[in-house]
C-alpha cells in the first residue's frame, strides 16, 4: 500500500546550516494498517508522514503508494493521487466563517457531483462521524472532539484510501482521545481504511495500532508489530516509550523501594515473569510449589490486552533451595515465559533511581 524507501529530508537554517530532519527511513505499510508513528517532539515523524502525500517532498529516496512512484509524478498526477489520501492535523484547520456543512463540502468544490449529490454525501458523513444534527452550526460552537470530527468527515470527502493523522488526538483530552480512536478504529473497519498515525503518545499507538515505527533523531530505530514492540522492545528509547503507556516499571521500582515490601531471605530472588498469549491464562505460579516446592510471593502483577492477546507482567519473590528454584525457572521459561531475576545491584539501582526522582 505506502512503500517508503530511504528517505531523507534535508532543510538548511538561516544560517546555512544543514538539518537531516529524516535519514534514509524505509517503511512498508500494507492495506488496512494502523500503522503508528512515534517519537519525541523533533524526531522527524511529522516530516516523515507529510512525504506519504508529498505535501513535504523527499530530498532523496522514493514515495511509492498502491504500487506507483508518487515521487515521479507531475503536477496533475500527484493532485489526482492526494485525493485518495486524506490528513488531519492537531488544530483541525477549520474555516471558522464557514457552517460544518460547508467545511465538509469544501474539498468537493470541483468534483463532477451535483448540488444534491454533494448534499448527500455530506450529511452521509456527518452521520458517519456523529454530528448529524450539527450541518448549520459554526465551529465556534464546537467542542475539541467535534471538530475534530468534523475535519475527519471532511478528510473523507473524497473517498480516501490513507487517512494521515498528524498528532491528531495531542490537543484533546483523554476521554475525548478515546471517543476519536473509537471512531477511526471503526472507519478503519468499515471502510478498510489505512490509517497513518504520527504521535508522541505510546497510550495512543496501544489504543489503535497494529503495528509502530519508532523515531528518533530522523531514524527509525526500531519497528514492528504492536505486539513485538511491547512485548521484545530492543531500544531503551521503545522501552521508555512503552513504560509510559503501561508504568509496569513504576509500579515495580515502587515495590522495590517499600521497605515492608521487599524482605528478602538468603536464599530468595526477586523475580520479574513477563507472559504472552495463552500463558497468562495458565496455573503456572501455583504449581511452582506444588511440583518444585518453592513459594512465589506475588509483589505486583499487570494483565493488558494487546491486539486480542493477552500480555502479563508478574513481580514475585522466589522462595526455595536454590537448586529448586532454577529447576522451577527452567520450567517457566520452557512453557513461554519470560524470566528476569532482579539481582542486588539492580535493586539498589531502582532505589537510587527513585530517590533521585523524588
Amino acid at each position: 500500500m505506502i512503500d517508503l524507501k530511504n528517505v531523507s529530508v534535508t532543510f538548511w537554517d538561516d544560517k546555512k546550516r544543514e538539518i537531516n530532519a529524516v535519514r534514509e527511513v524505509s517503511l512498508h505499510v500494507d492495506r488496512g494498517d494502523v500503522y503508528g508513528i512515534v517519537g519525541y517532539s523533533g524526531a522527524g515523524k511529522s516530516t516523515l508522514v507529510r512525504t506519504i502525500n508529498l505535501l513535504q517532498r523527499p530530498t532523496s529516496g522514493k514515495v511509492v503508494v498502491n504500487n506507483k512512484v508518487i515521487t515521479d509524478f507531475n503536477k496533475e498526477e500527484l493532485r489526482e493521487a492526494r485525493k485518495k489520501i486524506g490528513m488531519i492535523f492537531q488544530h483541525f484547520n477549520l474555516m471558522a466563517s464557514r457552517t460544518i456543512f460547508d467545511n465538509v463540502a469544501f474539498p468537493l468544490k470541483r468534483s463532477s457531483l451535483t448540488k444534491n449529490e454533494i448534499a448527500d454525501k455530506v450529511l452521509g458523513l456527518l452521520d458517519l462521524v456523529g454530528l448529524g444534527d450539527k450541518a448549520n452550526a459554526y465551529p465556534s460552537q464546537l467542542s475539541g472532539g467535534q471538530k475534530q470530527r468534523v475535519a475527519i468527515a471532511r478528510s473523507l470527502a473524497n473517498d480516501p484510501e490513507i487517512l494521515l493523522c498528524d498528532e491528531a488526538t495531542s490537543a484533546l483530552d483523554p476521554k475525548t482521545t478515546s471517543s476519536i480512536l473509537e471512531l477511526l478504529k471503526k472507519l478503519n473497519k468499515d471502510l478498510n481504511l489505512t490509517i497513518v498515525i504520527i504521535t508522541h503518545e505510546m497510550q495512543v499507538v496501544k489504543e489503535i495500532c497494529n503495528k509502530v515505527a519508532v523515531m528518533e533523531d530522523g531514524r527509525v530505530i526500531e519497528n514492528g508489530s504492536l505486539l513485538d514492540i511491547f512485548t521484545k522492545p530492543q531500544n531503551q528509547l521503545t522501552k521508555d516509550f512503552i513504560n509510559t503507556a503501561t508504568h509496569v516499571d513504576q509500579g515495580i521500582e515502587t515495590v522495590i523501594e517499600h521497605p515492608t515490601l521487599l524482605n528478602l531471605e538468603e536464599d530468595d530472588l526477586l523475580v520479574k515473569l513477563s507472559f504472552v498469549g495463552g500463558s497468562t491464562g495458565e496455573p503456572l505460579i501455583a504449581r511452582l510449589n506444588n511440583d518444585f516446592q518453592v513459594q512465589g510471593n506475588i509483589l505486583f502483577g499487570n494483565v493488558e490486552i494487546l491486539q486480542d492477546m493477552p500480555v502479563g507482567t508478574l513481580l514475585l519473590v522466589f522462595a526455595g533451595a536454590p537448586d529448586n528454584t532454577a529447576e522451577a525457572i527452567r520450567y517457566l521459561k520452557e512453557n513461554g515465559v519470560s524470566v528476569e531475576v532482579i539481582d542486588q545491584a539492580a535493586i539498589a539501582a531502582l532505589k537510587s533511581k527513585r530517590g533521585e526522582e523524588a
